[in-house]
């Protein structure tokens, strides 16, 4: 069985199409939503309790997964948030390199390259 699902696994990574402009669409279509764990992260480590910092990162993010505006502008705007992180720290966590900065790393790991 793990020879079968593994011999599978390999012809879907053989015949795997990445279409890098779908996948910046797809994202953009997010409104920055994918930095929600940084911003959780950063109003905990800057002194708001978890819970605050929770509550605040979904009061800011319902409206734009409603298709209403943008984290980051939701985020610098609201007053909790804005006690906590500036307007530039804010951005600072829309930085993508974040996620990608063990890219190298993990395509070593998986391939041996």
């Amino acid at each position: 069985t793990l020879d079968f699902a593994l011999g599978r696994l390999t012809g879907l990574i053989d015949k795997l199409l990445v279409y890098p402009d779908n996948m910046r669409r797809n994202l953009d279509q997010l409104g920055g939503l994918v930095h929600s764990q940084n911003v959780l992260l950063a109003l905990t480590q800057a002194g708001m309790s978890r819970e605050g910092a929770y509550a605040a990162v979904q009061r800011c993010a319902m409206p734009v997964w409603q298709g209403e505006g943008d984290f980051q502008s939701l985020l610098a705007d609201d007053e909790e948030v804005a006690s906590h992180l500036d307007r530039t720290a804010i951005a600072d966590l829309f930085d993508e390199a974040h996620h990608l900065r063990h890219v190298d790393t993990i395509f070593a790991r998986v391939f041996g390259a």
